[in-house]
């Protein structure tokens, strides 16, 4: 039952909202903690605004009429058992108890005795003095420090190394081939001490920096050497020299990989061995010009003017921002100047116009008078007054009246849930997640430690984020380039760009090629990365030399080219099978990043500006956020999965050398970046703590991250129920979430034949794209209907759509005329119905008025206490939905 709030009721809960927590369970199948807020602004009896975050910091509020009850307003509130009662009399979440911030209000909550009350549930560990936190039991001794006194990471046993590793003078465990095999991969280095002389047997070629490879790869036109000296002349005698493959505006390196041709001489270092840099002169600028970094000189007065004129943005790096003589020591005279504010009103005029000393100014003070005007503080200066804000809250337009500042419309403020409150925010996590009392950041409750898979061209390696653990994986690679991992399954996925092959193994099984099972084998050219579907049970890969982007059932017994249309240099590609839809990146001459359905329906431009070459790209399935990495531009960047709140979170030459590949957890992003031949982590909200995790290695390439919470499972709606493959005869793929209505997959034929009018049978023709599949930068995808399965004979004329959208009409052909009697029939019963359905829409609208209703987009509360809530299926899986259904506020019980 919903209480009334008196006027004392508002000044009791002056100091913070009244608040509780409903858990939501959304079409994506992920539990979101939700927060209802009750404003303590309120100025009315009757009028409540309610305020609900979401991941993201999304708002949605609305001013509720309530009824007045005839309610005890002296009540207390009664606190459930995962609540706790503050002094004040109110009820917070009991896992705000001891966290260092006064939930409470009066602080009662982060009292010394309420910590030492605090009793941990017997799945978690006791922090101890002073806190008392609680943390998970598996956080114990994961090598990372919980408790903010450090009591979780003391006590703790060393890890034992396999027989198949090497420990470490720091402890790690390392594969033992990784010993003295030239490159450091102890943390200390001490896996390269005292090594001997390496010899390599007579089926293996010796490098010149003495590292062992296969007989077979020497003079087979791939570097495989990391010097290269398996492909150099003098080794390679009588061998024909290696055939031109790239295109004729590009620049074609040494090592053959291929680069945009005015990306020559540009001052940096394109090709991975420096030869589009070798021989060239750069020119010299005048005096009066600006030197881009790639060279070209343009006019000195175009730098730091906020439009990019160098083709490498480099003269918009570093501009200072203006003197507009702010803080509280500086004063602007009217004239333009900046003076010390000690020289104002002092009987001196510094300003040339003299403003610094106005007569009837000086001397007042304007704050003695109705605080001047200001809402919360008022400072008197020599020559007027400013008001101020407490922490949390900005000035509005006026000057004067402080407003609560939203800290959660900011882009990664927190790592998952943001609940905003005047004058601050609160950080919150989903279901599987917790606060880290140190880090103050969610982080997964299971306690695994997540793991790192990547490539370094000849082998797979696998490290614990921890660095604990340090192996390798996959070896005798000729040279995999893309990685990804079927976590529910246990399987790992690579291409290899010498085989033109993508391949497949079972995670336990993975170090003997004999359980290598190939995937994809035929029809590829450059696979650059792929993206498995551990929903759907699919495969999707790039193809930078074909510029297609396709798809496979996971053995690779079907596929198809998905897009093959407006694409320059596809590289990157990740998914999201829960809303089903996939991004990839594009470097070419217009580079950018787009996005469609998994079914390739539905594409859009995300990004096309400030963007030069976006190698990885992954998604933050948790907060809906897009990263990417640009070698270019050495930038790692985020933006929502609509293209808005971008976000740049690091910018270094120094730390973003060559970024190829990159994967979030938690707060982190992990990348690699093959210019300085190691793979980093950072802080994926700040971009700090930028730490080295594998160095001295070969090419490495792609990463991925293993850990149960990473692939969230959802519905295969092409296997709901009785239905196979969705009823279509080829391929069912998943068709995206544009909205409630939006179909749930669409059939998919051969690249050599289309759909027939049933729209799941594939009949004899050439699979030409249409013409809307032309990307656009609109940010309001068009929704995708599928006919039913047994169309009528007769369709009614559709409306015809020119290019530029201009609605058509097409006229139905002229029918013979009716008899006039049948006018006399039909006229009478026609009035009829209008004046019953006018009749109708009148009693709703008196309905509507009357009744108090709150709309929620949780499918969960669309329904009343008696009713069910039926999602239903025809012919046609998954496409009839229920009606919205309207919550009473008779039926709420709140507190």
């Amino acid at each position: 039952m919903l209480r009334r709030y008196s006027a004392a009721d508002r000044e009791h809960t002056a100091a913070a909202a009244a608040l509780f927590y409903t858990h939501t369970h959304t079409h994506t199948h992920t539990h979101t903690d939700t927060l209802l807020l009750f404003s303590e602004a309120v100025q009315s009896e009757e009028v409540v605004m309610f305020c609900v975050w979401r991941v993201g910091g999304l708002c949605v509020c609305w001013g509720l009429l309530l009824i007045s009850l005839c309610v005890d307003t002296d009540a207390a509130f009664t606190c459930t058992d995962s609540q706790f009662m503050c002094g004040n009399g109110r009820c917070i979440t009991r896992k705000w108890v001891c966290d260092e911030t006064d939930d409470c209000g009066d602080g009662t909550d982060e009292l010394p005795a309420t910590c030492v009350a605090k009793v941990c549930r017997s799945t978690e560990f006791n922090c101890g003095d002073p806190m008392y936190q609680c943390v998970p039991k598996n956080w114990h001794c994961d090598g990372k420090d919980d408790c903010i006194n450090g009591a979780d990471e003391k006590n703790c046993t060393v890890k034992e190394c396999t027989a198949r590793e090497f420990r470490c003078a720091s402890g790690q465990c390392i594969s033992t081939s990784f010993v003295c095999d030239k490159e450091a991969d102890c943390t200390d280095g001490s896996d390269e001490v005292a090594c001997p002389k390496p010899t390599c047997s007579s089926r293996s070629f010796q490098c010149n920096n003495s590292v062992c490879v296969p007989a077979l790869w020497r003079c087979d036109g791939d570097a495989d050497c990391s010097d290269g000296s398996d492909e150099w002349p003098q080794n390679c005698e009588g061998r024909l020299p290696q055939e031109k493959r790239c295109s004729p505006h590009e620049f074609q390196c040494a090592d053959g990989e291929c680069i945009h041709s005015n990306w020559k001489c540009d001052g940096e270092k394109e090709c991975r061995d420096g030869s589009d840099e070798a021989s060239c002169t750069h020119a010299t600028c005048s005096p009066d010009q600006f030197q881009c970094t790639d060279g070209t000189c343009i006019h000195g007065s175009l730098q730091c003017n906020k439009k990019h004129d160098c083709s490498d943005l480099s003269d918009e790096f570093g501009c200072n921002k203006e003197n507009v003589c702010e803080g509280p020591t500086q004063f602007r005279c009217r004239s333009g100047g900046c003076i010390n504010m000690d020289n104002v009103c002092d009987n001196k005029k510094d300003c040339q116009d003299g403003s610094d000393e106005p007569l009837k100014e000086c001397g007042l003070n304007e704050c003695s008078s109705g605080n001047g005007g200001c809402s919360h503080s008022c400072i008197d200066l020599k020559i007027g007054y400013n008001c101020s804000c407490p922490a949390g809250y900005n000035l509005k337009t006026d000057r004067k009246t402080c407003e609560d500042v939203d800290e959660c419309a900011q882009p990664d403020t927190c790592s998952q849930i943001c609940i905003n409150f005047p004058g601050t925010y609160k950080c919150d996590c989903l279901d599987g997640y917790q606060i880290d009392p140190v880090s103050k950041r969610c982080k997964a409750e299971s306690g695994k430690i997540p793991t790192l898979y990547f490539t370094n061209r000849h082998e797979v390696r696998m490290m614990t984020v921890d660095q604990r653990e340090y192996v390798r994986l996959i070896p005798q690679l000729k040279n995999a380039v893309a990685l990804d991992i079927h976590i529910p399954n246990k399987m790992i996925f690579w291409s290899d760009l010498s085989l033109k092959k993508i391949y497949s193994s079972k995670l336990n099984m993975a170090n003997d090629s004999a359980n290598h099972n190939v995937v994809v084998g035929s029809g590829i050219e450059a696979p650059e990365d792929i993206a498995v579907d551990w929903v759907h049970e699919n495969i999707y890969w790039t193809d930078s030399a074909l510029k297609t982007i396709s798809v496979a059932t996971i053995d690779g017994g079907i596929r198809k080219t998905l897009i093959a249309d407006n694409l320059e240099k596809p590289r990157a590609i990740t998914i999201d099978p829960v809303n089903n839809f996939m991004y990839w990146t594009d470097w070419g001459e217009q580079a950018k990043i787009e996005k469609s359905g998994l079914n390739g329906a539905d594409r859009i431009v995300l990004v096309n500006n400030n963007i030069v070459w976006p190698n990885g790209i992954t998604l933050d399935l948790v907060g809906q956020r897009l990263y990417w990495v640009d070698a270019k531009l050495h930038t790692l960047s985020s933006i929502d999965v609509n293209g808005g709140t971008r976000h740049t979170v690091i910018q270094s030459e120094e730390k973003m050398v060559h970024p190829l590949s990159l994967i979030v957890f938690e707060e982190k992003v992990f990348w690699t970046d093959t210019g300085r031949r190691a793979v980093f982590s950072a802080n994926r909200l700040t971009g700090k703590d930028i730490t080295e995790l594998a160095v001295d290695l070969v090419q490495p390439e792609d990463i991925v991250l293993f850990h149960d919470l990473k692939q969230p499972m959802s519905t295969n709606w092409c296997r709901r129920g009785n239905s196979l493959n969705g009823g279509c005869e080829f391929l069912c793929l998943p068709a995206p979430m544009i909205n409630k209505q939006s179909p749930k997959y669409t059939c998919a034929c051969p690249d050599n034949m289309v759909l027939g009018d049933d729209m799941r049978r594939c009949v004899a023709g050439s699979a030409v794209l249409p013409p809307n599949r032309t990307p656009t930068t609109t940010k309001s995808p068009r929704k995708l209907t599928t006919p039913p399965a047994n169309p009528p004979q007769q369709a009614t004329p559709e409306p015809v759509f020119t290019a530029k959208g201009e609605r058509l009409a097409i006229s139905p052909e002229e029918s013979p005329s009716s008899h006039p009697v049948t006018l006399y029939i039909l006229l009478p019963l026609m009035a009829m119905c209008l004046l019953i359905f006018g009749a109708g829409l009148l009693w709703r609208h008196w309905r509507h008025k009357n009744t108090n209703t709150i709309h929620f987009d949780n499918p969960v509360y669309q329904k009343t206490t008696e009713d069910e809530v039926h999602i239903c299926r025809n012919g046609s899986e998954g496409y009839v939905y229920p009606q919205r259904q309207m919550l009473s506020m008779e039926d709420m019980d709140v507190a």
